[in-house]
């Protein structure tokens, strides 16, 4: 090196010092890139900390949400019993305050039955409370729904005078014939369930059941309570009626008539707890009203019904799809006489003077054939009477007349006006 001129060994020594200040240079980023991995390792490590953190608190949410949802059922369930109970001590109560009622002259329960029409209920909840107002305590009024409609729900709780009861069905009934209509089914459930509820968990002695498409006559309550005492004491007597098939308006006259029948009219009708009793168990899954029709569960006993109807029915659109409407339903008379019937001695309908007075009246009534019957209604003078034998007898004259040609109507004496007084005597 002593050897090189002094220019080079210049250069070398500016070409050392470059050299040493780059490498100090490089050691100093590289201390501070260490620096820097080291912090963001160390970040890391705490962000993994803070993650475990949030893992282990949400776990331990979660473990308490758990618990929590377990808690609620629990509490629902103790809430369902508890609503249970209370719903017992309630009723129970009611039975209570009910029982000191009767003694104080309360006749029987009304339950409007109904599902799913609430302008039908409407229209009927006013023919009613129009006449309830003055005999309210004496007869309870109350609505009974089938199921969850909301507006049928407002417009039975909207009337102060209504007490109300819903149906929930937890078992669902199954048509057990192709081609039933399931609503009958529900309904015979329905009423199952309603009667029940007023006659076995309120303890009301007699029950009148009324449809949410029927509009009453002044005197139907007064009616009914005419009749009690006769169905608590008559045991020849099933229910009493509001209703005649063939009370469409030409064919009645009389407002104070009344008569006994072997066939069950319906729509608007009475029973007692005791006939309750006895029919319950053997309730039917559906067509209740054709099953009680039967003999075997009639047993012989009949039914009260007037000459002229103390219920209306308006219900052209429901489960029987209009059936009859127009010409059967529609012309029905519904009483516009108050009758007084607290002034009426109604011993004439017990069964062994009735069936004195209508023999003496089918006795002297003019007897004639079929072929004749109406030529001898239209111009003959007095009442009249026609036998037949079959059913397709009976289906002719029916239609002859223009009265109810359904053979689930006819019943062992069908009477009615016609001008004259006509009675058709089944002899088969």
């Amino acid at each position: 090196m002593a050897q090189l001129p002094c220019g080079a060994r210049i250069g070398l020594l500016v070409a050392a010092i470059v050299f040493v200040v780059v490498q100090m240079r490089l050691f100093a980023a590289e201390q501070r890139y260490a620096l820097r991995a080291t912090s963001a390792v160390e970040s890391e490590e705490d962000c993994q900390k803070e993650l475990r953190k949030l893992g282990d608190k949400l776990l331990s949410q979660q473990t308490t949400l758990v618990y929590l949802e377990g808690e609620k059922g629990r509490l629902e369930k103790e809430n369902g019993k508890l609503a249970t109970v209370l719903e017992d001590l309630q009723s129970n109560a009611q039975v209570q305050k009910l029982s000191g009622n009767l003694k104080q002259g309360q006749v029987a329960a009304v339950v409007i039955m109904t599902c799913n029409r609430p302008e039908y209920l409407e229209r009927t909840l006013k023919s009613v409370i129009k006449y309830h107002k003055d005999v309210a305590e004496r007869f309870p009024l109350f609505v009974s729904q089938d199921g969850t409609d909301e507006y049928v729900m407002e417009t039975a709780r909207g009337y102060s005078e209504v007490n109300y009861l819903q149906h929930l069905d937890d078992n669902p009934p199954k048509t057990k014939n192709p081609g039933e209509l399931i609503a009958y089914y529900k309904i015979a459930s329905h009423y199952k369930w309603a009667l029940t509820q007023l006659f076995n968990k309120r303890g009301f002695r007699r029950v009148i059941i009324l449809e949410d498409d029927m509009e009453i006559a002044p005197d139907f309550f007064s009616y009914f309570e005419a009749t009690a005492s006769l169905l608590d004491t008559d045991k020849t007597l099933l229910a009493v009626s509001s209703w005649n098939d063939n009370g469409q308006d030409r064919f009645v006259s009389d407002p104070e008539e009344l008569y006994r029948s072997d066939f069950f009219p319906g729509l608007g009708w009475m029973l007692t707890k005791s006939t309750w009793e006895e029919l319950a168990p053997k309730w039917p899954d559906a067509y209740w009203d054709d099953w009680l029709r039967l003999n075997e569960t009639r047993k012989g006993r009949q039914f009260i019904r007037p000459e002229v109807c103390r219920t209306y029915n308006f219900g052209e659109h429901g489960s029987s799809l209009g059936q009859f409407y127009e010409q059967y339903l529609k012309p029905i008379r519904l009483n516009n006489v108050n009758v007084d019937w607290k002034s009426k001695d109604l011993t004439f309908m017990e069964e062994r003077q009735y069936n004195q007075d209508f023999s003496e009246l089918v006795a002297k009534a003019k007897l004639v054939l079929a072929s004749e019957a109406l030529r001898e209604a239209d111009f003959g003078e007095g009442d009249i009477r026609v036998y037949y034998d079959f059913l397709t007898e009976f289906k002719t004259l029916a239609k002859l007349f223009g009265i109810f040609d359904d053979t689930k109507v006819r019943s062992s004496c069908i009477f009615f006006t016609f001008v004259a007084f006509i009675i058709l005597c089944n002899i088969g």
